[in-house]
Parts: C-alpha cells; sequence; structure tokens
C-alpha cells in the first residue's frame, strides 16, 4: 500500500545542511563583511588624525584638534577651553590642516 522511497543517507545529510550553507553567505555578504569594512575605514581615519584637524565628536561638538597621544584626543573649543576626549570619541574629521609649507 505505502510505496516507500529510499533515499541515501548522504543526500539526506546534503539536502539539510545546503540551506544553512546558504544562510551563512547570505549574512557574510549582507551583514557581516560591509561592517567588517566600514570598520577599516574608521580605523584608517583614525588614524590619520593630526594636529589642527577640524573634527565632531559622537556627541556632537566641534573643535580643532591640538594635542594628540596614543588613545586620547585633546580639542579646543574655544579661545581658552581645550577638552580632552577617547579617540574612539571622534566621529568625523570634518577638515584637515593645512600642510606645513616647506621652503
Amino acid at each position: 500500500m505505502f510505496l516507500a522511497t529510499e533515499t541515501g543517507g548522504a543526500g539526506g545529510i546534503w539536502g539539510l545542511i545546503w540551506p544553512f550553507i546558504l544562510m551563512f553567505a547570505v549574512f557574510y555578504f549582507l551583514l557581516i563583511r560591509p561592517q567588517q569594512k566600514k570598520q577599516k575605514q574608521r580605523t584608517a581615519m583614525l588614524n590619520q588624525i593630526k594636529k589642527g584637524d577640524k573634527i565632531t565628536t559622537i556627541g556632537g561638538l566641534h573643535g580643532t584638534v591640538v594635542e594628540l597621544m596614543d588613545d586620547t584626543v585633546v580639542i579646543r573649543v574655544n579661545d581658552t577651553t581645550k577638552m580632552t576626549f577617547e579617540r574612539s570619541a571622534v566621529n568625523t574629521i570634518v577638515s584637515t590642516a593645512p600642510a606645513a609649507a616647506t621652503e
């Protein structure tokens, strides 16, 4: 009465594994890889900060870089106020300092 079709053991396992492999590939190319690319760009931007650059912090504070240390940045907000931030708190470099004139 019942017609049973035999499937090979390996064929059944591959049939179950393929969707997971496909899902992982989709997640990698749509989520993981672009995030890694953005992180590399951000790290490169943070390493390129130099004195005289005008920056914006993640809190929205605008200022000019006065001093750089390994992990911190001192920015001048106005004529009398200097603030120290973690380098990772820099959101964007608004404009770069002019290159030193060489004669």
